[in-house]
């Protein structure tokens, strides 16, 4: 077990004030693997004094200068890839090899590419007698998830900086761990004393202060919906722009003329990717009615294919829940879904037979639209599965919700697959299968949240847009 006994503050490891501490518990074994610190308003209220004293002398400095800075911090990760990916595969559960080529390789591309970003960006514009200039907004406070932990710290932080905006970070106390590491890459590169703090702790005590913190200027937040909603509400009472990238309940549509071995094939993966764990997983299968048995044959073979097991096992390819907490929900809520009258086609609510670990079987359920378990958001390895009569009602089922983050639509045609597409109201739609691109804008609509992460659209969300006008000639 490693002990970290301080937070990152003003450009120096701070010792922790309060002797309360999160243990970090490795998701296959249960075991402690670390503890950190439970920080206080007071500390938190220390990280963003230092932001806004840093913020101005940060924001003046040469976009390249800050860019040179990414490129250092993208290349102290890579050096360090092989210690992230096994820390992230024990804090989350997601099995080793998988950790490092999703959980790991993405942020060592990503900081490097908002270095590129920023060089590229059109920082200043004429408009008719105007001058339209961009500039950072100012000091940002970040609230990172536990699912994908340093890939969601990197997608606010990493543009934030490059920005030109200094940063307060909160990761998740569920798995702090990496981002510890990355605040070591961090100050290995060198950047100026304030710049970038991290406080652990509780989302009520340092989350709050930041959310209500008169000098931070922005609040980017990942998680729940009902979090989301709290940091909004407590965000407005000093005006701050907020971002909020929340939950999902997405939809896979297969339509009567795809290719169903492909489509059922694709639609259990991109439901199963971290256990469920995933924000925008597919966990709604929407399939014609009268082809339902060829589905379910399918699906049932695909979903065997998931070798279950612990995340450091060379033959995982789906590992523990993140906590125990976790477990319970899910297993909740498929015990809930068969109480309302779900068809079990696959795994269930019977734990895995594990000595140790936050194990759920991954499970298919047939439900009708108006079941919880087609509207509540499980995150965990759960796949609901429904049918419908013609492709209007297919389209009327997959807006059904409160949600829209991604979905996907399965057709040979793909122009069919693109019409069906556009009538869905959600902020990712798969076209066929098409993998995920790191450059275009991840957010949702509806309760899953405002604002875009990703590319220059993620990078644009930490700017401010200025006009000065001039007398004309």
């Amino acid at each position: 077990m490693t002990t970290y006994p301080s937070h990152y503050i003003n450009g120096q490891w701070a010792q922790a004030q309060s002797s309360g501490v999160f243990e970090v518990r490795d998701s296959s074994t249960e075991a402690v693997m670390a503890t950190v610190p439970a920080g206080t308003a007071d500390e938190a209220e220390q990280a963003v004094r230092a932001a806004r004293a840093a913020f101005e002398g940060w924001a003046a400095l040469p976009v390249e200068v800050r860019a040179g800075y990414l490129d250092k911090i993208s290349a102290g990760l890579k050096a360090r890839a092989d210690e992230l990916a096994l820390t992230i595969a024990r804090e989350v559960g997601m099995p080793l090899k998988m950790a490092r080529a999703v959980q790991v390789a993405g942020p060592v591309w990503n900081w490097a590419n908002y270095g590129k970003i920023a060089r590229a960006f059109e920082w200043e514009k004429k408009v008719g007698n105007s001058l339209v200039v961009r500039e950072p907004i100012g000091v940002v406070g970040c609230i990172t998830p536990w699912n994908f932990p340093l890939n969601q710290i990197t997608l606010k932080v990493a543009p934030a900086l490059a920005a030109g905006c200094t940063v307060v970070l909160k990761p998740s106390e569920i798995a702090p761990v990496n981002a510890i590491i990355l605040a070591e890459v961090i100050h290995e590169a060198g950047l100026p004393p304030g710049v970038f703090n991290l406080v652990n702790g509780a989302g009520p005590v340092v989350g709050e202060v930041l959310a209500t913190h008169p000098d931070v200027d922005m609040v980017s937040f990942t998680g729940s919906t009902r979090a989301g909603k709290r940091v909004a509400e407590l965000a407005a009472q000093t005006v701050k722009r907020v971002a909020l990238e929340l939950g999902g309940k997405s939809a896979s549509v297969i339509l009567p003329d795809a290719d169903f071995e492909a489509a059922v094939k694709g639609s259990v993966s991109a439901c199963l990717l971290n256990s469920g764990q995933t924000c925008s997983a597919h966990t709604r299968l929407l399939v014609p009615e009268d082809r339902y048995e060829e589905v379910k044959a399918l699906a049932q073979a695909a979903i065997a294919r998931f070798n279950i097991g612990p995340s450091l096992d060379e033959g995982s390819k789906l590992g523990p829940l993140v906590s125990s907490v976790q477990r319970d929900r899910v297993i909740g809520l498929i015990e809930q879904g068969i109480a309302e009258g779900a068809e079990v086609l696959a795994g269930g609510a019977a734990r895995p037979a594990f000595d140790t670990g936050y194990f759920v079987q991954p499970t298919l359920l047939r439900v009708k639209p108006t079941d919880t378990l087609a509207r509540e958001e499980i995150f965990g390895p759960v796949l609901v599965l429904i049918t419908y009569r013609d492709e209007d009602e297919a389209v009327r089922i997959a807006n059904d919700t409160v949600y829209g983050l991604g979905g996907g639509v399965w057709s040979r045609d793909e122009a069919h697959a693109v019409a069906v597409a556009r009538r869905i109201r959600t902020g990712q739609v798969d076209i066929n299968g098409g993998p995920f691109n790191p450059q275009a804008p991840f957010g949702g609509y509806k309760q899953s949240g405002n604002g875009r992460e990703n590319g220059v659209y993620g990078f644009e969300e930490f700017l401010e847009t200025k006009s000065l006008q001039f007398k004309p000639a």
